[in-house]
Order: structure tokens, then C-alpha cells, then sequence
């Protein structure tokens, strides 16, 4: 059987402002992932447009198309285009499971939530004739699920090609969380077993490791288990985790002597009153600077995330926010425009309020103003969203930050990770064309090396839990 699967490209990525190093760093693993579960024979074509234009002039038997809320109207297009050549079409992902209605006139069978359980389920239907019009995950485990197919990833087109994910959903229930939404119904955060972890680990390539995971830490058993596995193997790693589960424990002491070289968190606000809007209480009366440092003195670098648009925040939230993050030494900030996503209880109040101005997802972006704000106008918070991008990766800032360091190895990292990400983007866009990008990997790799600090932090742990 010839299966067609496809990621289309996020509205935002074609625009005339995108960065295409942003959407070609690592490759997204759910198709690779349902891919494992078809059989030896079937002739399976990926394709991420992304990183390349899309073949659409073959004629598939079956086609598989990943749908988030920006690329929606695109992926509608193709599915429309293959429907009409003849071929089975599939939708799923995060916007098919907030929206089925929307979605279904568009395909053949549509898939609610993950799919490791409904996907082989389907399979099977569509191969005795007799494939459901919707699929439900009834039962969510990683427990002996296939290795996803790698060799249908074309791994020389991204910069970090060994993106990996060992764990499913989140422990956590943001109201403005579009993965929260997905994995309603049943279990919304578990893992793999280690030892399938490690296997996947072990297989791949080269030095250096994404993991895509929502919350690395989420199950510190399973995270300590993990790290444990990780020592020796030389590995430098990023991934993502929370305020609550840096501070509990001893569990990132243990990441980075597996290798944890940087982290993305969800500080979001530094507001208390938007916490409890946005039910973000892992985050209440936690101590956001002894995170920081404690992650400094272990030598690794922060990807703060930021939300702006929240009803408690004021015209000063953006310079408060930037230079609180320069004067905390982060290394990167990623900041948003508060986004309702469909789905979601934030979506669903703001509806209820009559907040939602449009339903024209390609500007769900976290870039555009989409709702009716409160203590800030529209145009102000679009304003003020843009320059603090500006202010924050200005080459005084980065130096700023990078000072804020007491060794001169970190202060270096940071600079170079910095000035890097954010100032050279002619260089970036070369790489990309000449597609050369993942040779540049060893470059990242030596910036990511491990900075030995005299005095690590590990004053005021919290006690050991299972989830944080």
C-alpha cells in the first residue's frame, strides 16, 4: 500500500517575517511515530513542508495529514486535493481533536487525541474494508510501542535531527494549554518505560539530544530513572521543565550530570493575580530566581516563556518582563501574545464572554491579537509584544544577560547562544538553502559543553514527589 504522510506548514512559517531556522530545527515526530505501526510492505512517503515543497501530483492509496490550528486551512486544501484523486484521507492532531466537526467534511476518517491505541486500530479496520468515520484513544500507554520510523525522517535537513520524546501530555492543566484539550478524556501525562527510552536513546546518532517533551521532569521517578540510564553515555541534551520540579529534589542536579545543558520554562507571568487566571499553581509562591540560579550553578542555560495579554497585566508588563529576564542572566526568552485556542477552558470563557473577535486560525499564532483585551488595547499589546522581542535579543541586552554569570565559560555560552539564535540570520538562511544545516551541529554542540561551577545550589529543596 502506498500512504502519503504529511506535516503541512504552519501559516506563520511562509510568511514573509518567519525564520526559517526556527522550523528547521528539529523534525516533529508524531507521523514518524504511526508510521512504525504499518507494515514491512507498505511504500510510506513523509513529508514536513517545512523543511521541502510538497509533492502532490502521486497518487497515494492512503493519506495521512497532521492538523494544528495554523496550518488547518491548508491542510484542508490537501486533504480536498487527495480526496478528489481518490485516495483515503486521514486528519489528526490538536486542532481535529478540538474541532471534529470542522475537520470531518474534509476526510474520511478523523482521529480524536493521541494515537498509538486508535491508529494500529484503524489499520487493521481499513485493510478488512470497513475503516470507522472517527477514531477515539480509548487506552493511552507507551508500554512496547514500535520504535518510530527514523529512516523516513530526511534527517540532513535539520539542525538538530535527534529530537526524541519519552513521555506523553502533561501532569499540569493550564487553562490556555492547546495540549491540555488533546489529551482530555484519559490519561494526560505518562511515560515510556526506561528501558525502551534508553534503547531509542542508544540508537541514535551523534552527541547531542532534543527532547520534545512537554514536561521532561513531569514523573521525577521516571525522569531520575532516565538520567540515571544517561550517565556515561556522553550526551548533551535539552528539554523542558517546570519552576515546581527544578526546585524539588535533586532530580536536575541528576539531568545535568546526564547531560542537561539547557531548559525551557513556563515562568509565563510574574504576576500572581494571571497565575490564578490562567491556573498556572504550580507556579504560585515559587521562588522563580533560586530556580534560575540553581540551574546557573549547574551550568545551564533558560529558555524563558512569557505570556502577554493577561487581564492582570498593565502598559509596564513588557519592560518589567524584559529586564527582569536580562537582569536573571536568562539565555533566551520566547514570548507570546495570549492565544484562546478552540479547545481550551480560556477559549471557552472568553466565548462565553464574547471575547473571540474571529475564528481565522492562520492568526492563531501567538503573534496577533485575536481576542477583546481588558487593561491594554489591541494595538498596544501588539506593540509592546514586538519590542520586547527587540529589547530583550538587542546586543546590549544579550551582553547584559550574559554578565550576569559569575564564570567566564557560561558568560561566553550565553553570548555566543544568544548573539547566535537571534543575529545571524543571513548565515542561518544559507545554511538552510545550501542545505548544509545539520553540519553545523558540532558548533552547537561545543557551545552546549558542560561549565564547571565551583559552588552548586542546594539550598532550599523541597521534598522528593512522584509528579511535579
Amino acid at each position: 500500500m502506498k500512504i502519503k504522510m504529511i506535516l503541512p506548514a504552519l501559516t506563520e512559517a511562509k510568511s514573509p517575517y518567519w525564520r526559517p531556522i526556527k522550523y528547521s530545527l528539529f523534525p516533529p515526530l508524531g507521523l514518524a511515530t504511526l508510521a512504525a505501526y504499518c507494515n514491512d510492505d507498505d511504500d510510506i512517503n513523509l513529508q514536513d513542508e517545512h523543511v521541502e515543497e510538497l509533492t502532490i501530483d502521486d497518487e497515494p492509496d492512503l493519506v495521512v495529514i497532521q492538523v494544528y490550528i495554523t496550518n488547518a486551512f491548508g491542510a484542508y486544501k490537501l486533504a480536498d486535493h487527495y480526496r478528489k484523486k481518490g485516495a483515503y484521507v486521514c486528519l489528526g492532531g490538536l486542532h481535529v481533536t478540538s474541532l471534529p466537526g470542522e475537520a470531518a467534511p474534509h476526510a474520511d476518517t478523523i482521529f480524536l487525541g493521541p494515537g498509538e491505541e486508535s491508529w494500529p486500530r484503524f489499520l487493521k479496520d481499513f485493510r478488512d474494508g470497513n475503516a470507522a468515520k472517527m477514531y477515539t484513544s480509548n487506552e493511552r500507554t507507551l508500554v512496547n510501542i514500535p520504535p518510530l520510523r527514523r529512516d523516513l525522517i530526511k534527517r540532513h535537513l535539520y539542525f538538530v535531527p535527534n529530537s526524541i520524546v519519552v513521555t506523553r501530555g502533561c501532569p499540569h492543566h493550564c487553562d490556555f494549554c492547546y495540549k491540555d484539550a488533546f489529551f482530555e478524556g484519559g490519561r494526560t501525562f505518562y511515560t515510556q518505560q526506561v528501558d525502551d527510552a534508553l534503547a531509542e536513546i542508544d540508537r541514535l546518532p551523534g552527541k547531542h539530544l532534543y527532547f520534545l517533551d512537554d514536561h521532561l521532569l513531569g514523573n521525577q521517578r521516571f525522569a531520575g530513572a532516565l538520567f540515571e540510564g544517561m550517565k556515561g553515555m556522553g550526551r548533551v541534551f535539552q528539554g523542558a521543565s517546570t519552576v515546581d520540579a527544578i526546585l524539588r529534589g535533586d532530580i536536575i542536579e541528576k539531568a545535568a550530570e546526564a547531560g542537561m545543558r539547557s531548559v525551557f520554562i513556563g515562568f509565563e507571568t510574574l504576576s500572581n493575580n494571571n497565575l490564578l487566571q490562567s491556573n498556572k499553581r504550580q507556579n504560585l509562591g515559587k521562588d522563580y530566581e533560586a530556580a534560575i540560579k540553581r540551574l546557573h550553578s549547574l551550568g545551564i542555560m533558560i529558555n524563558g516563556s512569557f505570556v502577554f495579554g493577561l487581564d492582570d497585566d498593565d502598559k509596564d508588563v513588557f519592560k518589567r518582563t524584559v529586564d527582569w529576564g536580562v537582569n536573571n542572566g536568562l539565555t533566551t526568552a520566547t514570548y507570546h501574545i495570549l492565544t484562546p485556542y478552540p479547545g481550551t477552558r480560556l477559549f471557552k470563557q472568553m466565548e462565553a464572554e464574547g471575547r473571540i473577535l474571529h475564528r481565522q486560525w492562520d492568526l492563531y499564532d501567538t503573534r496577533q491579537v485575536v481576542y477583546k483585551t481588558k487593561a491594554l488595547s489591541a494595538a498596544e499589546l501588539k506593540e509592546g509584544y514586538d519590542w520586547a522581542y527587540n529589547s530583550f535579543y538587542s546586543w546590549g541586552n544579550i551582553t547584559k544577560a550574559s554578565l550576569q554569570h559569575n564564570n567566564l565559560k557560561h558568560i561566553l555560552k550565553h553570548f555566543a547562544y544568544a548573539g547566535g539564535w537571534k543575529k545571524f540570520e543571513p548565515v542561518w538562511n544559507f545554511f538552510i538553502k545550501t542545505q548544509i544545516l545539520n553540519k553545523t551541529l558540532p558548533v552547537l554542540e561545543g557551545v552546549l559543553s558542560k561549565v564547571n561551577n565551583k559552588n552548586n545550589l542546594k539550598q532550599n529543596v523541597q521534598p522528593f514527589p512522584a509528579i511535579a
